[in-house]
């Protein structure tokens, strides 16, 4: 296992229910929600369309207020804002497009005031990590959809989160690329010892990148199951080829299949 048993970041009883609009009724979106997410542990979400994955990503990040129940991190309650420590990587290229590599890796630093020559230190072992320093002075137009979102995640680690969201970040690229973009994903996890939450549709990305599994219900979002994947730390996507990959997608699948065709009906 990638974890410790120390708890990091916890939803109790958490809802949300966004109020009617017009003549509407009002959406239940999510809950109730019990989780606890240990520390320095990698946790992947999935789920249904429409079954509130992304709203429970807003919520823990402090983005969106829970209907009913509470959320903490670190001990602290999560009110109305974005927590210090917790950083949140979204499906969107939220890149910058007037910015160069560099700049767009510097831009949350710099907001948060840190020195230049911390900026630099930091933004320099970030670029390099990833395999971007070569394009530090490249602007979006001139990268590839995959190092534009890498771009997007140094911007985040530049911080240095504790707990970082992830919201779908690869869910525009081709497979061969997700598999490899996994692995930079797993090797960045390594490296920083964050706790680490990937929202995702594909069953083959949470089966390799996670340590625990939460499959989710239709809507209103619940978990029906919590997979333990048993993987080493030190794993990579060779992994797919093992015998207990396929046991485990197996096993993700065959809880989501019914749930799936809940939310397949009730969207026609």
């Amino acid at each position: 296992m990638g974890s410790s048993s120390t708890v990091q970041a916890s939803l109790s009883g958490v809802t949300r229910v966004y109020p009617a609009g017009g003549a509407g009724k009002p959406v239940h979106a999510l809950g109730p929600i019990d989780l606890e997410l240990r520390a320095g542990e990698f946790f992947s979400v999935v789920g249904p369309s429409g079954c509130g994955k992304s709203t429970l990503l807003d919520v823990m990040a402090g983005l969106a207020p829970p209907s009913s129940g509470t959320i903490a991190f670190e001990g602290k309650p999560v009110r109305g804002q974005v927590p210090d420590g917790i950083g949140v990587v979204f499906q969107e290229d939220a890149s910058f497009p007037w910015l160069t590599a560099y700049d767009n890796a510097a831009f949350a630093a710099r907001q948060a005031g840190l020195p230049e020559n911390e900026v630099r230190a930091r933004v320099e072992h970030t670029l390099s990590f990833m395999g971007l320093m070569p394009f530090a002075g490249a602007y979006p137009a001139q990268l590839s959809g995959g190092m534009r979102q890498r771009v997007c995640i140094a911007r985040t680690l530049v911080t240095r989160p504790r707990l970082l969201l992830l919201d779908e970040p690869f869910g525009a690229l081709d497979q061969q690329t997700r598999l490899l973009m996994g692995d930079e994903l797993l090797a960045l996890w390594r490296e920083t010892g964050a706790t680490v939450l990937l929202i995702t549709h594909s069953l083959d990305e949470a089966a390799l990148l996670s340590d625990r599994i939460g499959v989710m219900s239709a809507r209103p979002g619940t978990f029906i199951d919590l997979v333990e994947t048993g993987w080493p730390r030190e794993r990579d996507s060779r992994i797919v080829s093992r015998p207990e990959f396929g046991e485990l997608t197996g096993r993700i699948w065959a809880g989501l299949r019914d749930q799936s065709m809940r939310a397949l009906a009730a969207a026609r």
